[in-house]
């Protein structure tokens, strides 16, 4: 434990910042969920609408710097892959 008043400070919020993340993190893997299981039941219609959201949670996650902007496009892309294969 940190004695120094500043050190404490950081603790919590640091303690905060992680909080927020994992909030940040949970909704785009639900997100994502969602639209996987639409894809796996064959609901084209479905899939497309929440391909958007899931897409949306991931670009808010990457401007929030919980995932990397890297990640957040390879993920985007094997969601529209899948989206893509299921419409065709």
């Amino acid at each position: 434990m940190p004695n120094i008043k500043s050190a404490k400070k950081r603790v919590r919020i640091i303690e905060k910042k992680t909080l927020q993340n994992n909030m940040i993190k949970s909704t785009y893997k639900t997100a994502v969920k969602k639209f996987e299981n639409a894809v796996d039941a064959g609901n084209a219609e479905d899939a497309k609408a929440l391909f958007v959201e899931a897409t949306k949670k991931i670009d808010q996650a990457c401007t929030k710097g919980v995932i990397v902007k890297n990640t957040a496009a390879r993920k985007k892309s094997r969601l529209a892959k899948k989206l893509n294969a299921i419409q065709a």
